[in-house]
């Protein structure tokens, strides 16, 4: 699998990633994303995204990570992005913390 994205796009598929990972994507969580990147992209990433399961979300992540150079600093920085995510709607369920986890094995 070769994943031609930019930084910000794989930033992109992660949060949205984050966000639709209890299945509902509140407002707050999407309010919170475009504060990070443009609508444009943001539309564009979103339809990938709910086309993809999630095997094929995780898969995507790893090999971009595996395939691209992240400094611990933009680590550290997409998992801080990442709990804004969760938290942008007031709580954190079961689900988002589960794969808050993994993705953090993830990344880190």
């Amino acid at each position: 699998m070769n994943i031609n994205w930019t930084k910000e796009e794989f930033q992109t598929y992660v949060l949205l990633y984050a966000a639709q990972s209890n299945y509902i994507e509140t407002e707050s969580e999407s309010a919170y994303i475009l504060s990070k990147v443009n609508e444009s992209l943001f539309n564009s990433i979103h339809t990938e995204i709910v086309h993809d399961n999630d095997y094929q979300a995780m898969e995507k992540i790893k090999t971009y990570l595996a395939e691209n150079k992240y400094t611990n600093v933009e680590k550290e920085q997409l998992l801080k992005d990442i709990k804004n995510v969760f938290f942008a709607d007031g709580s954190v369920d079961v689900l988002e913390r589960n794969v808050f986890l993994l993705l953090k094995k993830i990344i880190a």
